[in-house]
């Protein structure tokens, strides 16, 4: 099978073509002009369901697709993950490349600090060289920051990723949660999911990174429906408020506790947990308002780490919360946790058990993972939000993350063997 000829991909010109044009048509514009540049005769992308258990191929206008749904000019062809060549480049982060009769498919992830987007697939002409091989890579990452730019003016991208209908609980509920779940430091990789009920709770995690802190939060509103989603509201807004103010952690937990207190009615409540790490000297600390203590992983072993207990966000009025030490060490994997892991028909789940099992996986495969056993421990009847976040630390003085193209390597770690982890 001859070689196509290489073409240079420019992504200052990939860029330039999608200014301007109306965002529906940005990824479609930006797909012609990666399929111009890489000489292929098709090119999609698939988007990467809320579900995690999909992809979805969106695209605008052209034939429709049998089974696709339709809105707003745009169609969404759901394709299921398990057992397909789409689950294995979005868990490996590697571009697959299969001959055909008369060409080669490939298939490259949409990764940004590790947040897999979803997937660019193409079709060539012939056997593409190793060039070529590293161009489709980095088409693929130039993708997903042109996805990242344009979702946030249109519908069309959390409209394609949704392939059974929010609630207006789930709704407001997907709105107090992190744009990204997954992110690569080069001190730590961290990732959320977060396994609604049939009746939404009032589950929630939030990060943020700044220059010289990673701030994580996991909350736990009271109740289920449309009322443990304003509370958790108005309990996340208040912590980001806080948090933005520069508090320090123990007043970031007065605040939010006040806000409780004087917003909700009586008898709400929110359980949750406020960790800081000093990038500058990997020490943490963090406020515990009544909730599930954490685990952690470290050389194989799985362990609770006990935590003082204040009381959760809204219980007493005026409340005093303290900063306590959290003691991490390079190598540890630490999985923050909400009660939906733990009680009623979850409970038969051994966590502890699922944290070993998955030691080899990056965090953003651990939290599915984690997700998927609970609902095969329910049946797939989860009575509470199931909520997790899992942050592995490298430690080290900071320093910026060395990926390549938005893509994983493997490392091999003396503490648990081989993990997943940015190079």
């Amino acid at each position: 099978m001859p070689t196509p000829p290489r073409r240079d991909l420019d992504v200052g010109a990939l860029l330039d073509r999608v200014e301007g044009i109306a965002p529906i048509e940005a990824v479609a514009a930006a797909a012609a002009a990666l399929a111009e540049m890489l000489d292929a005769r098709e090119l999609s992308f698939l988007i990467a369901d809320f579900s995690g258990r999909a992809v979805v191929r969106l695209t605008t206008g052209g034939a429709g697709v049998e089974g696709a749904r339709l809105q707003a000019g745009a169609q969404a062809e759901t394709i299921p993950l398990s057992g397909s060549v789409y689950e294995r480049v979005m868990r490996t982060q590697e571009v697959d490349v299969q001959p055909l009769d008369d060409g080669v498919r490939m298939i490259a992830p949409v990764t940004e600090r590790g947040d897999a987007i979803g997937l660019l697939e193409l079709v060539l002409p012939g056997a593409p060289a190793a060039s070529s091989v590293a161009d489709v890579a980095i088409a693929a990452h130039a993708l997903a920051f042109v996805v990242i730019a344009v979702r946030r003016y249109t519908d069309v991208f959390e409209w394609g990723q949704r392939t059974t209908p929010f609630s207006l609980a789930a709704e407001i509920q997907r709105r107090l949660l992190p744009a990204s779940y997954t992110c690569e430091a080069g001190q730590f990789t961290l990732a959320g999911w977060l396994e609604p009920a049939a009746s939404v709770g009032g589950d929630t995690f939030d990060y943020t990174l700044n220059q010289d802190a990673l701030h994580v939060s996991i909350t736990d509103a009271v109740g289920h429906e449309v009322r443990a989603a304003l509370l958790a509201t108005l309990l996340v807004g208040a912590l980001r408020n806080a948090r933005r103010r520069g508090l320090d952690l123990p007043d970031q937990a007065t605040f939010a506790d006040s806000a409780v207190a004087d917003n909700a009615a009586a008898g709400q409540f929110v359980t949750g947990q406020l960790l800081r790490v000093d990038l500058g000297t990997g020490r943490a600390a963090i406020v515990n308002a009544g909730h599930p203590f954490p685990l952690r992983l470290r050389d194989g072993r799985v362990q609770e780490i006990a935590l003082g207990i204040d009381p959760p966000f809204g219980v007493m009025p005026r409340a005093s919360f303290r900063a306590q030490e959290f003691p991490l060490l390079p190598g540890d994997r630490v999985v923050f946790l909400t009660d939906g892991m733990q009680e009623r028909n979850a409970a038969v789940l051994d966590v502890a058990a699922a944290l070993r099992d998955t030691a080899d996986l990056h965090p953003r495969e651990v939290v599915q993972e984690l997700g998927e056993a609970v609902l095969r421990a329910t049946g797939g009847d989860l009575r509470d939000d199931a909520t997790m976040v899992c942050l592995d630390w490298y430690g080290g003085a900071p320093r910026s993350r060395n990926g390549t193209h938005g893509a994983d390597a493997v490392l091999a770690s003396p503490a648990r063997g081989l993990r997943r982890r940015p190079v």
